[in-house]
Parts: structure tokens; sequence; C-alpha cells
């Protein structure tokens, strides 16, 4: 019988509650009752938008094994056990400070303006090959997503990893002394949520608070190509950690890249990793996803893990879902291939995912087509970021733009003649004309922030397959 994730006694203790109904144990931690497994305690948040306590009955009909709540009910106590506490996010925290505290894991803490989720999967991906590992589910990176993945932390983890987030000043700092890191790593800084600060410098300053929960003799990891980073140097020397190690292209970086040969659907790399050199084949392509390796190396480096096997283990690396994910459409005009970026956008992840679509061979006659959408939070100078990104298109060598929202009509306008696709106002009303202009051998990319919907142009072409009008979704494992 496997170890229970949580006991009521070991959830009381932690959280200080007091405990009604039958003795359990539960296998997980849940604050959604849509995605809640059998056997999870269900913790009642109070969100924005709607209030967990309302959903406790339902938690309980799919298996809940308990629920933490502040407002209990005659309803609820007949629907299964509860802990009652004064304040379940807090009680999410507190169970989230226990589990860290009683796991002897190397924990790293991942943030950046581009790449946190990205170079968070690959460190999973690779440090899983080693020991048992756990990592934040998806980009949950904020007040409720990182107590919750440290709640679901196993007490025999060895290795942890935790993607940190923030589009405010303050946000970080509770974070990271929540989750303490031994590692913490700023993959880059760059113009993102500028809608909320003042310049990139209060950015950096504001990532910069993931070493404010820093271990004693802890280190930091840095983006030696990027300019910031003496800033940041010298915020995690001032918060003490003990190493530095910096990653890039720059001579002078520790986890320094030699030699890059960019492909269609992979990349070669030869590296320096703190002295060791390493030659491996990383499966994701793109420039900005070899450089984000360098930080995964170099925090497998940190760690004391196996360097060797972590670089043989890139070759395996999947793109996770919307950040690069590829599929092969078989359809009955012929395959296509969709790059799936849709998860979300910003300037800097815009330049990158159109370089990587450079590096596309499409098939016979096809061409590379862009699906570009609004990125969304860059304040006041969103207008010209997006009309600077007409020189990148060109830059890469795209044939056709297919383009939606306002902001993303300013580049439109400016593009030549020949590479305009299409315009429209919202992701819904570009469909039906993408869908016309694709044909056998193309290779379209769709990206754009979250708030613009690009996600469903992707599940529409994707639903353009042969088998009954579904897509075979042929992954390319890249």
């Amino acid at each position: 019988m496997s170890t229970p994730l949580w006991t009521q006694e070991d959830a009381i203790a932690a959280t200080g509650g007091k405990a009604e109904g039958a003795r359990w144990t539960a296998s997980g931690v849940s604050i959604d009752s849509r995605t809640l497994q059998a056997g999870d305690l269900f913790v009642a948040i109070a969100g924005e938008n709607s209030d967990g306590h309302a959903f406790v009955e339902g938690a309980f009909a799919k298996g809940a094994a308990a629920a933490i709540v502040s407002a209990p009910t005659d309803k609820m106590r007949a629907a299964g056990p509860l802990v009652v506490v004064g304040d379940t996010l807090e009680a999410l925290n507190a169970l989230g400070r226990a589990a860290r505290a009683r796991a002897q894991a190397r924990i790293v803490a991942v943030t950046g303006s581009v790449g946190k989720t990205g170079t968070k999967e690959a460190l999973r991906f690779v440090l899983s090959e080693q020991g048992a590992t756990h990592a934040s589910a998806a980009s949950y990176n904020n007040l409720w997503g990182v107590p919750l993945s440290l709640a679901r932390m196993p007490a025999d983890t060895q290795f942890g990893i935790f993607e940190v987030g923030m589009n405010h000043p303050g946000e970080i700092t509770p974070l990271s002394k929540l989750v303490e890191p031994f590692v913490a790593l700023i993959t880059t800084v760059e113009a993102v949520h500028m809608a909320f600060f003042n310049s990139v410098e209060e950015i950096a300053d504001a990532k910069a608070e993931i070493f404010d929960g820093l271990q004693e003799g802890g280190v930091a990891i840095l983006n030696r190509d990027n300019p910031h980073y003496a800033r940041l140097r010298a915020r995690a020397e001032a918060r003490g950690a003990a190493r530095i190690i910096s990653f890039g292209e720059n001579p002078q970086a520790d986890a320094r890249l030699d030699k890059l040969a960019l492909k269609e659907d992979c990349s070669c790399v030869s590296a320096t990793i703190c002295g060791q050199k390493v030659t491996y084949k990383l499966a994701v392509p793109g420039r900005h996803i070899a450089m984000n390796s360098l930080a995964v190396l170099a925090c497998v480096k940190a760690l004391d893990a196996d360097l060797a096997l972590a670089a043989l283990a890139m070759a395996q690396l999947k793109a996770p879902k919307g950040r690069g994910e590829r599929h092969v459409v078989a359809a009955p005009l012929g395959d296509f291939t969709v790059i799936d970026e849709s998860y979300n956008a910003n300037p800097a992840s815009m330049r990158a995912a159109l370089a990587a679509l450079a590096q596309a061979k499409p098939a016979g006659g096809g061409r590379r087509i862009a699906v570009m959408g609004d990125m969304l939070e860059i304040g006041e100078t969103s207008i010209a970021m997006h009309r600077e990104l007409a020189a990148d298109v060109e830059a890469a060598g795209i044939d056709l733009v297919f383009a939606c929202g306002p902001h993303m009509r300013e580049m439109f306008k400016v593009l030549p003649a020949a590479a305009q696709g299409g315009y429209a106002e919202n992701s819904e009303a570009l469909a039906p004309g993408l869908r016309d202009a694709i044909r056998a051998g193309d290779v379209a990319m769709v990206k754009g922030s979250l708030g613009s919907r690009m996600g469903p142009l992707v599940e529409m072409l994707l639903g353009m397959g042969d088998d009954d009008g579904a897509s075979l979704r042929r992954n390319r494992g890249i």
C-alpha cells in the first residue's frame, strides 16, 4: 500500500484546523473540483470569481477524501469529513510549508520574463531520470499555484522544481520564502507586464525577489547575456547567494554555449558547463530553447546531479502544450504542420517563435505561415512593439501572416502586400480565412497572449485531419 500524501493528523498539525467527521488519508491535493481526483484533499479557496465552498459537495461526489473549509454547513458535514480553519488560503500555505519542511529534497525555483515553464519542464524531465522528482503542474506559479504545488510534494522527493511568476512588484518575495529554494534561476528579464511597471529595471528588481527565500549556501543562476545581469547578480549577492552560476554565449559565462547547430526539428549543442565539456542533441528546436538548456544543465550541476545523464536526456525532451508543441496534420488536402505557441506571448517570445519558424522546411509548395494575436499587458508602447515585429517577420522569411487583434493590426498594415494573408478583429473571425488558406506542406505557427484566444485556432487546424474530420495529431516528439 502506498504512503498517503496527507493524513488527517498531519493536515491538522500543519493547519491548526479542527477535524470533523471520520478519519481520512489523502493521496493528493486539489483546489478545483473540475480536475479533482478520487482521494484528493479538497481546499475550498475563495477566489476572485468563485468560492470553493460552493463546490465542496461536488468534490465529495467525485471522491474527495476530505475538505478544508472555513464556513462549514450541515450539507458539507453530511457529504464527508472536514478540516475547519479560519482562512483556507492560509491553510493551503500551511500545507505547503509543512510539505517543504518534511522533504529533504534539493529545491529549484524558476522565474523569468520568458521561458519559465519550458525550463521547469526540462528540469523535471532530466532530473526524473536521476531520482524522485516533483514539479509544479502546468503554470501553477501564483499565490494559489505555488502553495498547491508544494502541498502536493511527496515526503520522499529528491528534486523539487517550482515555477514562480508575477505581474506586479512584491508578488515573488512571499512565494520564494515559501519555496525556500537551494537554487534560484532567472531565465531572462524582458519588457513583459509593462502595464504594471515603469521600466524594465523595475521588472528586473521584481524578478530578483526570487532570491529573498534562498537557502543559506544557495546558488543563483543568471543569464550572462541579459543587460540586467549585473543588477541581478548584485541582488543575489546581497541576499546571501553562496555561488552564482552564469549562462549564455558570453565568453565569461560559467555555462557557456560553444557551438550551436539549429535545425528544423532539433538543435545540436556544444557547451562548457562549469568547466565540463558536453555535446548533446536538444529535441525541441529554437535558439531560445538552446540557451535555456544551458540554464537547465547549470541547475543540474548546482544540484550535484549527473550532468552527462541530463545532457543525454535532452534528446527526448518534448515541448509543453502551447509552447512550441508540433503536430503533423494528415488532412485530405495533404499533410501540413502546426506549431502550437498559443499559450502566451510577449515581444521576446514572439521573436523567438518567429526565429524558430524560420528554421522550418515546408514540404513541396508549402509556406511558412505565422498566425499572430495581440500581445497583452505590455503598456503604453504596445503599438510600437507590435509594429516592430514586421521586421522580425521579414527577417525570418515568413511567407504569409494571419493576424488578429487591434494592436497586431498595426504590424499587419506595414507588411508587404504579398505577406498579408488575412486580418480580423479576433481569433474567431480569423478562423475561416486561415482554414481556407492552408495547403499541403505548409508550416503554420500560432502565437498570441492567452487573452487573445489563439488556442481555438490551433484546435481548428488540428481538426482538419482526415480521420472523420478529427486530426490524427501525430506529435513529432519535439
